[in-house]
């Protein structure tokens, strides 16, 4: 039996808080990942999933739809992205090239309209024009991104992707003034990548290094800070990143929510969720006390819910946390290792 190769220093230590099961998957997913498949989202501000779908179907695309978003199509293994950049669809901004998991994360935060929506770290405008599109265009948008070109590339896409009511502000979002306030709010730190990781990819061996990761937990640590701080009262966060190291994730997590005891976790767990009215009448009749309480559950949107249903059935595969009600999705051949957390400060909106 050939050895499984070799993995990123940061990587291996990782997978030694893992059992054998766990780490071994790791391992498998890696190795998967070099033949993952091209996958794309419907952008519902200009078409629909099924409109995709025809056009894919007209152009001779196979495709798979993922059950716990219609918007989200992975191609066939023999479809590579150039194919895509050539067809009409993709031309006019009707769909979007996007990681299933980089798609997680705007699912579960669940942009309203009227909502005052911040994505911190934004370019290239994926996650951003996903919050759109959930929000039916109706959501105040304001979209980080430090860098120049990459701000530029943020506002080209979200433009052509026909992304309305967007502020993009050329800026740290780790210095967002703070009479700033925001109803919802995606950060999608800046990470080592080990999530997307592909074995045999020696340049990226070489860049994960303990500098790097001391690098980005520090601009982590701010940008959670500074998140939490522009969060208004009865607010939510989703905070992820495309890593599936403990020292991003549940620990910068833990850290956060202790330097800001007013705000809380919010497991993703449909044990969590708000009961139905049918539900609350019943306990309203039976048991106050038990009424009282359930009230107090977070009411998970639609969009979400299909994710955690999808989580909880094992069809996106996840890791154990550290922290429960915390995601750390296991990279297979599909999906990328990321992770995602929500975050909601204590209080009422508006």
């Amino acid at each position: 039996m050939q050895d499984s190769p070799s993995l990123p220093v940061l990587i291996e230590r990782a997978l030694e808080m893992l059992g054998s099961s766990d780490a071994q998957r790791v391992r498998t997913g890696y190795v998967e990942a070099v033949e993952r498949p091209v996958t794309l989202r419907a952008n519902a501000l200009a078409s629909d999933a099924d409109t995709v779908a025809a056009a894919l179907d007209g152009a001779g695309v196979a495709y798979e739809r993922a059950a716990w978003y219609p918007d989200a199509f992975v191609l066939d293994s023999d479809v590579r992205e150039r194919a895509i950049w050539e067809l009409e669809l993709y031309r006019t901004g009707s769909v979007y090239l996007q990681s299933l998991s980089s798609m997680l994360p705007p699912l579960v935060l669940a942009p309203s309209a009227g909502e005052d929506v911040l994505d911190m770290c934004a370019a290239p405008g994926g996650k951003t024009s996903e919050l759109a599109a959930l929000a039916c265009n109706r959501a105040h948008l304001t979209a980080c991104e430090l860098h120049a070109p990459r701000a530029e590339k943020l506002a080209y896409n979200l433009d052509k992707l026909g992304v309305r009511n967007v502020n993009v502000m050329r800026c740290d979002a780790r210095r967002l003034d703070e009479f700033f306030a925001f109803d919802r709010i995606l950060l999608d730190a800046l990470c080592t990548g080990t999530g997307t990781y592909r074995a045999g990819d020696q340049r990226a061996t070489e860049r994960m290094t303990d500098k790097l990761l001391a690098k980005v937990t520090k601009a982590q640590r701010a940008l959670l800070d500074r998140a939490l701080t522009v969060l208004k009262p009865g607010g939510t966060l989703v905070y992820s990143t495309c890593s599936i190291l403990p020292a991003e994730n549940d620990d910068q997590v833990v850290a956060a929510l202790k330097r800001h005891r007013d705000c809380k976790l919010v497991p993703l767990s449909l044990a969590n969720t708000a009961p139905s009215s049918a539900d609350k009448n019943a306990a309203n009749s039976s048991d106050d006390s038990a009424a009282g309480e359930d009230a107090k559950r977070f009411a998970f949107a639609e969009s979400a819910r299909h994710v955690i249903t999808a989580i909880e059935s094992g069809e996106i595969p996840t890791l154990p946390s550290r922290l429960e009600g915390t995601v750390t999705v296991c990279p297979t051949r599909l999906f990328e290792g990321f992770y995602v957390a929500l975050i909601q400060k204590d209080g009422t909106l508006r």
